[in-house]
């Protein structure tokens, strides 16, 4: 073997690297250079604050994600509450203002308008909204507006329930009234037509109270107070009307017995007159007796003729007192329509 191709060969093989060479390498570098000591700290520090930096900004993104969950949630609440409020607040101002006119005698139960009185005494929530800046108070504010919501919602089904109760009670009472008014308007009705047989000017009047009766016997009843009301309102239209009648026909007849009894009254002082006159009656009073003449001129169907004489009572006379009756002491006139008798 040739020793000076071994040489060669030897030659031609690259170098080994070992761990020493590595760690060599590592400190200065193949060269044999060394690096500066404060790389590695700038190098871990670098690293620090970026870790730093990645959690700061990592924690600002979860703050703001939970800020913005806050926010909405307490939003929410807010819409609720503002939903339930206004609900509220028409029934208050609508149905239960009108039921709260209603009096204890209008109701067939006055504890119905006790119990509302109850409820519309009631204080509502004041609301305060989401006004927080951060997560916690915003999710306070969201507990609170959830509690207010409940009220309103709770205060609402009550207050509903008590005005239900003052309106049917209500109605119970107007339907009881109805029906009271139209039985006693009933009695007054049938009363009339029999009283009233008879004595109309217009029979028609007592046909329409008939059919008003029936009307109104059919629904006495019923349970709508609007049309009991309605019957009993033709029921006293027509009983007017027979009223009316009745009172024509009293007029009348009146007027009628009136017109006779004048037409009589004519005829009787048509049928005495006769045509008959009287003159000269002269009496004198003397003392205890009365003497006198009379005269007589008349003229009758037959002829005429005179009469006249004297007499004396012993101080009693049939006569009227012509002293106290004419005024007078001696010689009085006496009318000629004052016929004396002895």
């Amino acid at each position: 073997m040739n020793p000076e191709n071994e040489i060669d060969k030897t030659e031609a093989l690259e170098p080994v690297e070992t761990a020493a060479a590595n760690v060599a390498e590592a400190r200065g570098g193949v060269d044999g250079r060394k690096r500066p000591k404060w790389l590695l700290p700038l190098i871990a520090v670098v690293c620090a604050v970026v870790l730093v930096v990645a959690g700061v900004v990592g924690w600002n993104m979860g703050r703001g994600a939970k800020l913005a969950e806050a926010k909405e949630a307490c939003a929410t609440a807010a819409d609720g509450v503002r939903s339930q409020a206004n609900e509220y607040n028409a029934l208050l101002n609508g149905d239960a203002a009108d039921a709260a006119a209603v009096k204890a005698e209008q109701v067939k139960d006055a504890k119905t308008v006790e119990s509302l009185g109850k409820e519309l005494k009631a204080s509502a929530p004041e609301y305060e909204g989401c006004v927080a800046e951060d997560a916690k108070g915003l999710d306070a504010a969201t507990v609170k507006l959830g509690e207010q919501a409940d009220w309103y919602k709770t205060h609402e089904q009550s207050l509903s329930k008590a005005v239900k109760a003052v309106t049917e009670s209500k109605a119970a009472k107007t339907l009881e009234t109805a029906k009271t008014n139209l039985t006693a308007k009933l009695d007054e009705a049938a009363k009339l037509l029999t009283d009233s047989d008879g004595k109309v000017q217009d029979n028609t009047t007592r046909e329409a109270l008939t059919n008003a009766i029936d009307a109104a016997t059919r629904l006495k009843d019923a349970n709508d107070a609007t049309k009991i009301d309605k019957a009993r309102k033709t029921l006293e239209d027509a009983i007017n009307g027979v009223n009316a009648s009745v009172q024509a026909k009293t007029d009348a007849d009146a007027q009628a017995a009136a017109a006779a009894a004048a037409a009589a009254q004519v005829q009787a002082q048509s049928t005495y007159s006769g045509g008959s006159s009287y003159s000269g009656n002269t009496y004198r009073r003397t003392g205890g007796s009365t003497s006198g003449s009379n005269t007589y001129r008349g003229t009758t169907s037959g002829g005429s003729g005179s009469n006249s004489g004297s007499g004396s009572t012993g101080g009693s006379t049939t006569r009227p007192n012509l002293n106290g009756a004419y005024g007078c002491t001696e010689d009085c006139y006496v009318p000629p329509n004052n016929l004396i008798q002895h």
